[in-house]
């Protein structure tokens, strides 16, 4: 029999631990004496507290380990329950990395916005011409506008007269039903199966040039709707955004070197 300082001694656990072990009913000493409570400790104990501390340091809980303890007594028994443990491990850390990766994008994204951010982001009032376009009205997924694209460009092709354009329907961000259409100025009046072709009237906006990923535009949306209030000005649907510089058919580029404008039509 061991004292609880010679069992402490033995393996490698402070005597703190070896009550708390005690108390969790993890390691039960051998015998406890009597009237003083002493505790004393066999080759058995020394047997347990080894499996315990492998197991704590392979971070299976004190619940878990009692739970083990009371199922398993041979390392053989153990190798099932490890195999799972492992591959469990494994997702976690599998999981972990792509948090990680989001994490850098969005530390990356906000390092390269606050550079874009003195450099940019001028306010303006501008005087928007009538420009005939054709476009595709949706209802969907903002994502889904590349197909809309796709279809506009093999319809319309050396008719296009300038860079993609995008109205928003919506007073709001909606995640699933948005109501948006993707469209091109056009330099002539063109008959397309499914696309609309007509004229955008000519109006006066509030104008600013966001330069950095799509992710961000909601930073430029912020500083518009204050300059708004600030202004005692209001605006009418559908909102514009102009794709000036941004993914190509092929490349998709630097999202930090895209440039979008974003156009708020005054009542």
């Amino acid at each position: 029999m061991f004292s609880i300082g010679e069992f402490s001694k033995i393996t490698g656990l402070t005597v703190k631990t070896i009550r708390f072990y005690h108390e969790k009913k993890i390691l039960i000493p051998a015998h406890i004496e009597p009237g003083s409570g002493y505790r004393f400790f066999d080759d058995r104990n020394i047997e347990t507290a080894r499996v315990i501390s492998k197991l704590r340091g392979l971070e299976f809980s004190v619940e878990e380990i009692k739970s083990i303890l009371a199922q398993y007594d041979q390392d053989e028994d153990l190798l099932q329950l490890l195999q799972k443990r492992k591959q469990e491990t494994e997702q976690r850390l599998r999981k972990q990395e792509k948090i990680i990766e989001k994490i850098e994008k969005v530390i990356s994204q906000q390092r390269e916005q606050k550079k874009v951010d003195n450099v940019s982001n001028t306010i303006e009032i501008r005087q928007l011409p009538a420009v005939l376009v054709g476009g595709i009205r949706m209802n969907g997924k903002y994502s889904e506008f590349g197909k809309a694209y796709s279809q506009l460009g093999s319809a319309l092709g050396r008719y296009i007269a300038g860079p993609a354009m995008c109205l928003y329907y919506d007073g709001e961000f909606k995640e699933d039903d948005a109501d948006f259409e993707p469209l091109f100025q056009i330099r002539k009046q063109v008959d397309a199966a499914g696309i609309s072709v007509r004229q955008l009237p000519e109006c006066q906006a509030v104008c600013l040039q966001h330069v950095g990923p799509y992710e961000s535009l909601g930073n430029s949306y912020a500083k518009l709707f204050t300059y708004l209030r600030e202004n005692n000005l209001s605006t009418v649907l559908p909102t514009r955004e102009v794709f000036l510089k941004g993914p190509g058919m092929i490349f998709r580029g630097n999202p930090n070197k895209y440039v979008t404008e974003i156009q708020l039509v005054i009542e």
